[in-house]
């Protein structure tokens, strides 16, 4: 396994924790696309709901790991009145 393989794994596992967190899930395409991989390769999904929060603009799994890393920094989640 290659050390960017390696790094890339790291990341995913980093990631996934802190979605873990907030009741989220890192979701990844089972099928590569070349736009997939040339733009991102990730969207988040609210693992209570199913429903995808971040990651579909313009196409699916659009966000980087770096895209979501930042997306969470801001990252409120919805809090259930009464």
């Amino acid at each position: 396994m290659s050390s960017r393989k390696n790094h890339l794994a790291s990341q995913e596992r980093v990631t996934r924790r802190l979605l873990g967190r907030h009741n989220l899930d890192l979701l990844k395409p089972v099928k590569l696309t070349p736009k997939i991989i040339e733009h991102g390769g990730y969207k988040v999904r609210d693992a209570a709901t199913g429903k995808v929060l971040f990651g579909e603009k313009g196409y699916e799994f659009s966000a980087t790991l770096e895209d979501i890393e930042t997306w969470l920094e801001t990252f409120e989640y919805p809090v259930k009145e009464g």
